[in-house]
């Protein structure tokens, strides 16, 4: 068999991430590599077997790199893709006792499957092999010693060596890469995009402020020491390949080792690293030390508030700050993380003028909170999620000026000073009312301008906080960058720590959502009501476990139960048990009570909220079970009686669904069965547009109280609740 020789022109297919084709074609020419064509996350070339050797050691872009056997088109059914392949001449590729596995890309009308997909090539593979005579390969999944790349587009197979192996992203100096880590081809790619090779020819020192595991640095640091960024790494694919040319793959590491070998000593560029996590900067150090470039960065814990320029680098130095902040996938995240664009801007602009920054982020909205103005952009995929390259100049201003520049840094935009005028105006208006009443849990902000629609609560200096819904035809990035507004005003003006500020979505819930967990943070406090200690908890739940609106309510049943059995249907967290069991302060509280509920998780909030404030389980009980059942079977009377149903249910647990407007007859008439003669029955609920069945004041004496309900804190929104006091007529 005539063995190809090393100046053979082979045809060859470079992968990358979407978006770095054209980078990828600039580096491979560099590599001795001619270019053919870019395609979508790729780039075809030729060249010497050199070159692709070249180009698996020192390709910073490429996820992997392919030797082509066969382009065809028209390739549709799976017998057509079993025809090409058998076409090859695999003796020359797959040694004697070898093993196989074939990663297939793309699908067909016929081949819709990947994993059919590479079985049908497989097949192929091993039916041309024993037509040969030669002996059925072996599949080997995991590490194989030939692994076969297809791709099948629109009838277009291209089929070949894949001599890359793992994907050449894996330098392999990760270990521990922490949450949504930046993969090393797509932070080469960045540090390319913001024109750092030419800034370390120039002797520049790069900085992240938020390095993580140092990906971004090491990457920087690979290219300062002209380290191929494979050269560590053990094997490659084309190591089980049977044209593989072992010699020539040794001179070209030992031409990467010397290069190595003399680019450490000869750097003199200035890297450094600062983050706020000692487990992050555990695990930099120690990607560092495995990429062999330990002594090229210096790593610091800090945080944004505490970003200063390193000592070493005087204040004549320039050079490039370059980070990849959080995104704020969750909504949750979001406040903190309004505070930390802000202070990243403010901490450049202090530390850096002159410099140029990079930030990589998938919300842009987040980046314009630096305060400084981009001048270009590039868009990007990080995985699954769209993302720009942010590239600016930090502007140097004078010592004197330095304090109002960092003012300046996140101005607020007119409509997020006419928001914050509204949060100081209704401070201002419930001042009074909060000194005399002593409650530390209110509403400071309800939908007060249409723009930013969102409900403000205060729960004793943590603030909760409910975007609701835009309607469609809002636009969603100017709602995005309202709400952005908000989250960057309220901790200002609120004096809160942006830690202690929590954002959720109200929008109208069905099924299984209205009742799923949030978040599972435990992160529970205690907050006072009245003479009542209550749990709250901000984040794990939709709703935080005391309804504020029903302050008064509460209020008012505290001053009913004395000497009272009371009963409380739909207790939720039982807030309102609690304050009929304490009663007010002219009286006792109840006798004893009977809290009814159809979920685990609220039953088990109102026994520690019992517990909390000392009540007695044996007079005051709680029960599991669906309210409308509950009410059908029980036989005790109550001389009070707490209805305060949700507006909608369909729980699992439940039969049936619920809907107040629909069934509140049927509630009302079962809750007033087990109401004593002379007793009363509070009927409250939170469908805005309710309205009372007139059957209802017809059999039973009714008083609308809705309008004695609100405290100052909800008094412009009178539809936010309805209560109703009903009693047997013969006691009216």
């Amino acid at each position: 068999m005539n063995e190809p020789s090393q100046r053979e022109i082979r045809a060859f297919l470079a992968t990358c991430p979407k978006g770095l084709e054209e980078l990828l074609a600039d580096e491979l020419r560099t590599l001795g590599a001619e270019i053919d064509k870019t395609t979508v996350a790729g780039v075809h070339f030729h060249g010497v077997l050199e070159v692709a050797y070249r180009a698996c050691l020192w390709s910073r872009l490429a996820n992997r790199i392919v030797l082509c056997l066969l382009r065809e088109e028209g390739v549709e059914r799976p017998e057509e893709l079993h025809h090409a392949v058998t076409g090859v001449d695999w003796s020359r590729h797959l040694r004697s006792g070898a093993t196989l596995a074939v990663d297939f890309h793309g699908r067909s009308e016929q081949i819709r499957h990947t994993r059919f997909g590479a079985q049908t090539v497989k097949d192929g593979v091993v039916d041309a092999l024993l037509a040969q005579g030669r002996a059925r390969p072996d599949v080997d999944l995991q590490r194989p010693d030939l692994r076969l790349y297809a791709h099948l587009h629109r009838g277009r197979l291209t089929l070949g060596v894949d001599l890359s192996g793992d994907s050449l992203h894996r330098r392999g100096y990760r270990r521990d890469v922490g949450h949504a880590p930046l993969k090393e081809n797509l932070a080469a790619a960045l540090l390319i995009r913001a024109g750092w090779p030419q800034r370390l020819r120039d002797g520049e020192a790069l900085v992240d402020p938020l390095c993580g595991a140092g990906t971004l640095l090491i990457e920087a640091a690979l290219m300062a020491a002209d380290m191929a960024p494979n050269l560590n790494r053990v094997r490659f694919g084309f190591h089980g390949w049977a044209q593989h040319d072992e010699a020539l793959w040794a001179e070209l590491k030992r031409e990467a080792e010397a290069r190595a070998s003399i680019g450490r000593k000869r750097c003199r560029n200035r890297l450094h690293g600062f983050d706020q996590s000692p487990p992050a900067l555990a695990a930099a150090k120690s990607n560092a030390m495995r990429a062999g470039i330990p002594a090229l960065i210096g790593f610091s814990g800090a945080s944004l508030g505490q970003l200063q320029r390193p000592a070493e680098l005087g204040e004549e130095m320039r050079g490039l700050v370059m980070t990849n902040p959080p995104y704020g996938e969750r909504l949750g995240e979001l406040p903190e993380l309004v505070l930390l664009y802000r202070e990243l801007g403010e901490g450049v602009r202090r530390a850096f003028p002159g410099w140029r920054l990079a930030v990589f982020t998938a919300n842009p909205d987040l980046g314009h909170r630096i305060g400084l103005r981009a001048d270009k952009q590039y868009s990007l995929k990080n995985g699954p999620l769209e993302a720009k390259l942010l590239l600016m100049d930090v502007h140097a201003g004078s010592a004197e000026g330095e304090a109002s520049a960092v003012a300046a840094a996140a101005p607020r935009s007119e409509g997020a000073q006419m928001f914050a005028n509204r949060l100081e105006k209704n401070r201002k208006r419930l001042r009074k009312w909060l000194k005399q009443s002593g409650e530390t849990c209110y509403r400071l902000y309800d939908a007060d301008m249409p723009e930013y629609a969102l409900a403000v609560d205060v729960y004793d200096g943590r603030v909760h906080v409910q975007e609701y819904a835009p309607p469609r035809s809002v636009n969603a990035a100017q709602a995005q960058k309202r709400l952005f507004d908000a989250l960057q005003v309220i901790p200002e003006v609120l004096d809160v720590d942006p830690g202690q500020v929590v954002i959720k979505r109200r929008e109208k819930q069905s099924g299984k959502a209205q009742y799923r967990k949030q978040a599972s943070t435990g992160e529970r406090f205690q907050v006072r009501e009245g003479r009542a200690r209550l749990w709250v908890n901000l984040r794990d739940y939709l709703d935080t476990g005391l309804f504020l609106d029903h302050r008064p309510v509460r209020r008012m049943l505290a001053g009913m139960a004395s000497g009272k059995r009371f009963l409380n249907l739909f207790c939720y967290t039982a807030a309102a048990t609690v304050q009929a069991a304490l009663g007010s302060e002219e009286a006792g509280g109840a006798s004893d009570s009977v809290s009814v509920d159809l979920s685990n998780t609220y039953l088990e909030w109102a026994r520690d909220n019992f517990a909390l404030n000392g009540l007695d389980p044996a007079r005051h009980r709680v029960v599991r079970d669906d309210c409308l059942r509950w009410l059908e079977t029980a036989r005790a009377e109550f001389d009070l009686i707490f209805l305060d149903p949700p507006t909608f249910s369909n729980s699992k647990k439940m039969e049936g669904t619920l809907d107040v407007q629909r069934d509140h007859v049927r509630l009302v008439t079962l809750a007033m069965a087990r109401l004593a003669a002379g007793g009363t029955l509070v009927f409250s609920n939170n469908q805005r547009r309710f309205q009372l069945d007139e059957g209802l004041t017809e059999r039973f004496a009714v008083e609308d109280i809705s309008a004695r309900t609100f405290d100052p804190d909800f008094e412009r929104r009178h539809d936010i609740h309805h209560v109703f006091l009903i009693r047997h007529r013969e006691a009216a």
